[in-house]
């Protein structure tokens, strides 16, 4: 079976419940340990080219950063797209005509601090007035998760928060905390495991206290009204964009040029947890 076949063996009416309702769902064993591995191998270089690029690596708090990457430099990037859990989520959730506007990379490193509580980007009018969602993020960790090594926090039910008093619409006001602290989940997910949760659920990283990085993939993905890919810029090579399956091919936003340039520093530095 294709993987659009496969995808209508997930349940959509659980799909919207666990992405409506808490905000983040997952599919333990996805992807082989081997494949989760070779996801790490491909993007420790690519830290280490963009921390020595201007912009190329952003800082989210001390020892914390994300790095933007381009799909032709991840091996596994069409065993991603294709995955039928993956296609099964968005296709749910977005719609059939979901996009790909970004893949990423964050990685808390030893010594990084708790982030705030945060959204990743202000609430859209399609979540605050029509309640729906019209984006994810999946998350894949490149490592086995421990409780040193600053696993995700989230606080399940939160993206229908009101954003009152939120600085850029994303940080709430520390007053608001004892909400999140109350209801938080912490996620310690093994290599090959893959959630998908909604950004705007309130979330936070916490601190690396172990003496390893915590690798973790970013995949974002739209619904046709959303307008995240303005802030990314996804680039192929003619060559690759031929290679690409039509399935993928028609789900990615992208550019074509004749040779991968630095991409746009995607947002700017986060503070920090006092």
């Amino acid at each position: 079976m294709t993987a659009p076949e496969q995808s209508r063996e997930y349940d959509v009416a659980t799909i919207l419940g666990g992405l409506y309702g808490d905000g983040i769902i997952a599919k333990k064993g996805a992807f082989s340990r081997q494949w989760a591995q070779e996801v790490g191998e491909d993007i420790e270089p690519l830290f280490h080219e963009a921390i020595n690029r201007p912009g190329g690596a952003v800082g989210r708090g001390p020892n914390r950063w994300y790095v933007e990457i381009h799909p032709e430099r991840l091996r596994g990037f069409v065993d991603l797209a294709t995955h039928p859990w993956v296609v099964a989520v968005c296709e749910a959730v977005l719609g059939p005509e979901y996009k790909i506007v970004e893949i990423g990379f964050d990685t808390p490193f030893p010594g990084s601090m708790n982030q705030p509580w945060h959204r990743d980007f202000p609430s859209p009018e399609d979540t605050l007035v029509g309640r729906r969602l019209n984006s994810l993020a999946f998350n894949l960790t490149t490592v086995d998760v421990h409780e040193d090594m600053g696993p995700f926090e989230i606080a399940p039910g939160t993206q229908w928060d009101e954003p009152v008093d939120f600085q850029d619409g994303m940080f709430p006001p520390k007053s608001y905390y004892g909400r999140y602290e109350a209801r938080m989940q912490q996620k310690m997910p093994k290599m090959g495991d893959i959630s998908a949760r909604t950004a705007l659920c309130i979330h936070r990283g916490t601190a690396n206290r172990s003496d390893i990085p915590r690798p973790v993939l970013v995949l974002g993905v739209d619904a046709p009204s959303g307008r995240n890919a303005l802030h990314h810029d996804l680039q192929v090579t003619k060559g690759y964009l031929e290679r690409l399956p039509d399935q993928v091919r028609s789900h990615l936003t992208y550019r074509v040029v004749d040779e991968l340039q630095p991409g746009r520093p995607p947002i700017p530095n986060m503070p920090i947890e006092d």
